[in-house]
């Protein structure tokens, strides 16, 4: 019941604000607010499949709100983050070196680690922390993050234009999806390795 309420609430909000509810909502679910996209994703996908909406339009707004989203953190990190960490870190055991470790783990890794952390339930909305105190090539972030963001945001659209508002539906291909994407994260992070060591082994 809960579920459903919260379906039909969105619905109607995304149904009155249209592509901008999926702007602002996406921009939200992508800074640190405890809510997941596919409440607002699959119910616009909902809405697409009744006319309402352009799907194609749905996917493009969702990934703009991602990204929009992404890039506020990635900025509040960049720019506050270093000092405050510095500050209060030693009370969390992180310190200087830690910290340089962090950054540049993202100068060298941060292309692989932004796509697939936004794929990552739970992972997606605070990703752009540790590219912002990296300070992760802006360009590089930017397509990685729409890269990524874009795989999910047109999944969970397509869910909810197949699918419409059934929550035991709802549950059953978002559960599937989410468990493809971290099978795929997983064997993404596998041939990364497998990519890095052959390199580093013609290199040598």
């Amino acid at each position: 019941m809960l579920i459903e309420n919260i379906a039909s609430s969105i619905v109607g909000i995304i149904g009155s604000l249209g592509y901008g509810g999926v702007l602002v909502l996406m921009f939200l679910e992508s800074t640190f607010f405890p809510f997941p996209s596919e409440i607002v994703i699959i119910p616009a996908g909902y809405l697409a499949s009744r006319g309402e909406l352009n799907l194609y339009l749905v996917v493009f707004f969702g990934i703009a709100g991602s990204l929009l989203g992404s890039l506020f953190n990635y900025y509040i990190a960049k720019t506050l983050g270093r000092t405050t960490i510095l500050r209060y870190g030693k009370y969390f055991f992180l310190n200087e070196d830690k910290l340089v470790k962090v950054e540049r783990f993202f100068q060298e890794h941060g292309e692989i680690s932004t796509f697939i952390g936004r794929l990552i339930p739970g992972v997606r909305q605070y990703i752009s922390f540790p590219a912002g105190l990296g300070k992760m090539n802006m360009a590089k972030f930017c397509f990685y993050t729409s890269f990524g963001a874009g795989l999910w945001v047109t999944i969970l659209a397509f869910i909810g234009y197949l699918v419409g508002t059934s929550p035991e539906l709802i549950r059953q291909y978002s559960s599937l999806a989410t468990k493809l994407m971290l099978l795929f994260s997983a064997l993404l992070i596998i041939l990364y390795i497998y990519y890095k060591k052959r390199k580093a082994h013609k290199q040598t």
